[in-house]
């Protein structure tokens, strides 16, 4: 790329060939933050004309998109949000990230909006805790993204209304109430109409400039799909099945190490993603009744506890996230199922399997009732059992073909003792 450096009317004139492209489709998160801030930096770098975010999410969390406007501020390269294809939307953070950047241009038949902070309240004392946050939230929210339009010269009161009156307009009203600077049909329209508009002190030529898109590295990728309520929420899955399988068949290991190893990654997790305590103490709280109905039957109470406190605990594990990080239906109500079966059937025949008498091996022996095969005193004898000839002592001498208790077993040599004509036989 060859760059020639001007000055006209105070504005730095950058000519070049090539502009940075990156594409946000899904919900703001850590990864998005890594992401934009890296491809920041490399456009900036290679000194592209502007880089171009392409944008369609339905929302995200709020301290992500505070690390990203602050991005955008600090950028060397001008910034562009470019709301597209048709049909997509700025949501919620969207709404923050797009009025952030230095310039915002939305798709036809493309919305923006709908930024009110979510939370869900609960009753009496605790209800009107819950409005007082709620309130506090809502108004930090409004001053932030009032910030964020008072920079950027744009419509103040109607981004105050986004967030306090989920306020939500297309693109067409957007550009006309000056929430964006342009609407383009697409990215070679947007070029088009970039071109010789004045950002960050240059003036821009990006008409014919080739697109170079920066794509997110394999850790960016893993971290989008990894850092996401639905793989914690299998991670947790994972935890209580590994340890319990563990428990119910003690030696396995396999399901121990697995639980481990997600309860780890289940601790890292939390501390990014915007869990609620009182979900994850209402699915502890299902594990508890789901075991104490193996080992206390009542009718199927403990079970019907045990799968309403795991569905609610799951519905509210991420119930203050943003939109886009929140556990949908189609995941909570097989999942429900799944772990109910689960502690019904496996591991309830696991523990009760433990409890019940050995079946096997010489253990078994013990307390049988034999026919001696021959005269047994403390030097020796011979009894016969399941197919195997055994030698037998006792304190007692004993006849042939007398009845005999099998009461110990050392090495290879068993102790009997007489059993009494009425005792029971069971060879």
């Amino acid at each position: 790329m060859v760059a020639v450096g001007l000055f006209l009317g105070g504005a730095q004139e950058v000519r070049g060939t090539q502009v940075g492209l990156i594409r946000i489709d899904g919900a703001i998160g850590p990864a998005t933050v890594s992401y934009i801030s890296r491809a920041i930096d490399v456009s900036g770098a290679r000194g592209d004309q502007c880089l171009v975010i392409e944008l369609d999410t339905p929302g995200g969390l709020l301290e992500s998109t505070k690390q990203i406007t602050r991005s955008f501020y600090a950028s060397r390269v001008p910034t562009v949000v470019f709301v597209s294809p048709t049909h997509a939307s700025a949501g919620s953070a969207g709404a923050f990230i797009t009025m952030a950047a230095e310039i915002a241009v939305m798709a036809p038949n493309t919305t923006i909006g709908a930024a009110h902070p979510v939370s869900l309240g609960g009753g009496g004392e605790v209800e009107k805790t819950d409005d007082v946050m709620k309130k506090k939230m809502e108004q930090y929210t409004a001053s932030f993204i009032e910030a964020i339009a008072d920079k950027r010269h744009r419509n103040v009161e109607w981004a105050r209304s986004a967030v306090l009156e989920s306020a939500s307009i297309t693109a067409e009203r957007a550009l006309e109430l000056k929430v964006i600077d342009l609407i383009a049909d697409d990215l070679p329209d947007l070029l088009r109409k970039l071109d010789g508009r004045t950002a960050s002190g240059r003036i821009l030529e990006t008409e014919g400039a080739q697109l170079a898109e920066i794509p997110m590295t394999a850790w960016e990728r893993f971290a989008q799909l990894f850092l996401r309520p639905e793989a914690m929420f299998v991670l947790m899955l994972i935890v209580i099945y590994g340890i319990m399988g563990e428990l119910s068949t003690p030696g396995a290991i396999l399901p121990g190490v697995a639980g481990a190893i997600a309860f780890v990654l289940v601790l890292y997790m939390s501390a990014i993603l915007p869990v609620n305590l009182a979900g994850i103490a209402l699915i502890l709280l299902a594990t508890v009744l789901f075991i104490a109905h193996i080992y206390a039957p009542t009718h199927g109470v403990l079970t019907a506890g045990g799968i309403v406190s795991f569905f609610l605990g799951a519905l509210m594990l991420f119930n203050r996230a943003e939109p886009g990080f929140r556990l949908s239906l189609s995941l909570i109500v097989p999942a429900t199922v799944l772990t109910a079966l689960f502690f019904i059937f496996i591991v309830g025949a696991g523990l009760k399997a433990q409890s019940l008498p050995v079946r096997a091996g010489r253990e078994t022996m013990l307390g049988r009732v034999v026919n001696a095969r021959g005269p047994i005193n403390a030097n020796g004898g011979a009894v016969f059992i399941e197919g195997e000839l055994w030698r037998a002592v006792s304190e007692t001498p004993i006849e042939k073909d007398e009845p005999v208790e099998v009461v110990g077993i050392s090495g290879l040599t068993l102790t009997v003792k007489p059993r009494k004509p009425n005792g029971d036989n069971h060879e």
